[in-house]
């Protein structure tokens, strides 16, 4: 199996130049940093202990940033490189105040490319994070005896299947693992039966919050927000804002100065959903526009990645997308770290774990159809704000599953190091 997959690769790489140019065409690709994806790297190494962190997209990379500020307190550590393989991701971590953290794109994962990076990179230990398993990838790691750490693991009763199903190479690639400290119990059975060592259950690290975290909106728009009746549609998926329209226009009736903010998970959809909005009769602002909000607006658009926890701070009803859908749901974990009500549909096969903790909580909601929706958001918007006892539980168990986190991490480190000497 692992020589088909080595053939498959072999074969995307092959075809990758077709792949890349139509990526760009899409914006899915930074237009000069996507040689990276071929081992041609635009940062340099620098001389000394090096750790490296790769998650998939933007949920996995802002999930490890408290790990990572931790990280940079350490004065052995010179560098700490973070890989990801999407756009939205890098730009996210151009924004924070990283001092020794750099950004690259992962490589496709070829043999010759993984024997490429670790050679290029010299990582003292390697940390891949939820479920990102590339076979090649953690084969030259094990080959190059590099610690290698699966963080936050989430192995998912489908992909688990998957790998249950050839034995001999599910075995071969999470007996690479030193550690694997999983995000959820379910993970941990999964993880013990295909072959991983030293597995913890440590909790979910999406529970836990960056020190430096300060996102805010302008005071003017911030006034305009306080002054309207607002309720927000985050990570929503193609139907869901329509969705979500309709429930405003139904809202407006009992509350006249209503605003509803959408953030789609893909900005490139804008366009679309403003003629939805449109063809429904409703005022769409656009959040880069430079023009102020009209008191006649229905729709606030969002149309940039990274603004979500700004909204989250102003507003404390969000429904999360992905959920009306047949797609498994986005993580509510973000809005709930800000105090905010959840909102979701049937389909949150992704984070089942967290959400049943939210509804014991009282935190979630889960609706099915558009009457429900509007009963519910009635409920929450009159509703006594209690932001603060939703903050205070998602944080105090944010911070024992970071702390944990850590420890382990530390060890491996100072163990690495003692063999060293």
């Amino acid at each position: 199996m692992l020589f088909i997959y080595r053939i498959t690769i072999n074969i995307i790489f092959i075809l990758s130049p077709i792949i890349i140019i139509y990526r760009l065409f899409k914006k899915k690709e930074d237009l000069i940093r996507f040689k990276e994806k071929f081992c041609f790297f635009s940062k340099k190494k620098i001389k000394g202990k090096l750790i490296w962190i790769h998650g998939a997209s933007v949920g996995e990379i802002l999930s490890i940033i408290p790990v990572v500020e931790k990280l940079e307190k350490n004065k052995k550590i010179k560098q700490i490189l973070i890989t990801s393989n999407t756009l939205s991701s890098s730009k996210i971590l151009s924004n924070l105040r990283l001092k020794k953290t750099i950004h690259q794109f992962f490589p496709i994962d070829t043999k010759i490319n993984s024997i490429k990076f670790l050679e290029y990179w010299k990582p003292s230990i390697a940390i891949f994070v939820d479920s990102e398993i590339w076979p090649n990838m953690i084969i030259s790691i094990k080959k190059k005896s590099i610690p290698l750490i699966l963080l936050n693991a989430r192995i998912t009763k489908k992909s688990f299947i998957r790998w249950f199903k050839i034995p001999s190479i599910s075995r071969k690639i999470f007996q690479s693992f030193d550690t694997c400290l999983t995000s959820n119990e379910q993970s941990r059975k999964y993880l013990k039966i295909l072959g991983a060592r030293n597995i913890k259950y440590i909790g979910n690290l999406k529970y836990s919050q960056s020190e430096k975290e300060e996102y805010t909106l302008n005071y003017n728009l911030k006034k305009q927000f306080l002054s309207r009746t607002i309720w927000c549609a985050s990570s929503t998926h193609d139907g869901e804002e329509k969705f979500c329209a309709q429930v405003h226009k139904k809202l407006k009736s009992k509350y006249k100065n209503l605003l509803t903010i959408i953030i789609p998970r893909h900005v490139e959809r804008i366009n679309k959903i403003k003629n939805e909005m449109k063809k429904l009769d409703l005022n769409t602002h656009i959040h880069n526009s430079k023009n102020e909000i009209n008191k006649n607006t229905d729709i606030y658009l969002v149309d940039s990645y990274g603004k979500t926890k700004s909204f989250f701070k102003v507003n404390k009803i969000v429904f999360l997308g992905g959920s009306l859908i047949e797609h498994g749901g986005q993580n509510p974990l973000e809005a709930a770290r800000y105090g905010c009500n959840i909102v979701h549909g049937p389909n949150v096969r992704n984070f089942e774990e967290i959400y049943d903790l939210l509804k014991k909580f009282k935190i979630s909601n889960k609706v099915k159809n558009i009457n429900q929706m509007i009963k519910i958001i009635i409920i929450l918007l009159d509703k006594k704000n209690n932001y603060k006892n939703i903050k205070s539980k998602i944080n105090n168990l944010g911070n024992k599953v970071l702390n944990n986190t850590f420890k382990e991490i530390n060890l491996l480190i100072k163990n690495n190091e003692i063999k060293k000497t």
